[in-house]
């Protein structure tokens, strides 16, 4: 297990995919299952109510029974939910509620309804860290379009409201300069396809998406990266970056539960406003994710 105490956001986290039944219901025993087998299969913990578990339409109720399903299964160390919201007290409270559900950290979105400027990040961060429990922030410009470049994340760091980063800009430069101005906030890749390079470049951790289907491949080339095993990170890298760059794609979610299918897990349906791939969407991911099960990375 790569997470330690002080540290439960390191190693590979998978932002969990969430089982839903042909009538698009949250399938909890089944989510259970899938938390036992991510960490039976090597992973470190999980990441509930991410973007790929689907929370933004989920009841409050199921948000919740979605976090105690997932600690009941594995543990609360290994359990980093997200927290984002709308509104920073309904952030504090989704951080509140993983943080008395035994929860050891939780991962939080900037401000997301609009262009938030530079004082209200702040402001955000520091409702939510009132909750007392540590926070990852989790830079996702593209989709948020609030970006936390490299200097705000060290104001945000040194004002002691977050402890690390799931960088999901794509820009790999971005990991020098952090570790530049902030030597102790913990880089963790947040897109798989950018896995290697930010590994490379000093990440802690990885909150991960494709190891919902290929756990001990994505595990196996995570460790290769971080402990400079190029040889066998260069080749398992190419093998599974035409699944891994799905992650950065607006149908992430289908693909990946598309090859959870396909691998004889249980991916199912997405809620709407989500759709179901298109023909030749489902196809490439369906390839690919026989090529790699061809090749034994399953």
């Amino acid at each position: 297990m790569t997470t330690t105490p002080n540290h439960p956001w390191r190693g590979v986290l998978v932002a969990t995919a969430l089982p839903l039944t042909d009538e698009l219901a949250v399938d909890h025993d089944k989510f259970a299952e899938h938390c036992a087998w991510l960490v039976d299969n090597g992973c470190d913990g999980v990441v509930p109510n991410g973007s790929l578990g689907e929370y933004q339409v989920l009841t409050p109720e199921e948000r919740a029974k979605v976090v105690e399903t997932a600690v009941a299964a594995i543990g609360g160390a290994r359990v980093m939910p997200g927290v984002a919201a709308y509104g920073s007290a309904e952030s504090r409270r989704w951080a509140e509620q993983a943080r008395d559900a035994g929860c050891a950290s939780v991962m939080l979105l900037p401000p997301n309804a609009y262009r938030a400027d530079e004082r209200s990040v702040l402001a955000h961060y520091a409702e939510v860290a009132k909750a007392g429990v540590p926070i990852v922030a989790y830079n996702n410009p593209i989709d948020t379009k609030v970006d936390l470049v490299p200097e705000l994340l060290a104001k945000l760091h040194g004002e002691g409201y977050i402890h690390a980063v799931k960088e999901f800009s794509g820009d790999v430069r971005r990991a020098y300069q952090l570790a530049e101005l902030a030597p102790e906030l913990d880089l963790l890749i947040g897109a798989d396809d950018v896995l290697l390079e930010l590994a490379l470049a000093g990440a802690k951790g990885w909150v991960a998406g494709y190891p919902n289907a290929l756990p001990a491949a994505s595990v196996e080339l995570y460790h290769a990266a971080v402990g400079g095993d190029l040889a066998t990170a260069k080749k398992l890298y190419e093998q599974l970056h035409p699944l891994l760059r799905w992650d950065s794609k607006v149908e992430f979610v289908q693909a990946i539960k598309l090859s959870m299918d396909i691998v004889g897990r249980h991916g199912g349906p997405v809620r709407p406003p989500r759709v179901p791939l298109l023909p030749e969407q489902e196809a490439a991911v369906r390839a690919a994710t026989e090529k790699a099960v061809a090749a034994g990375l399953v």
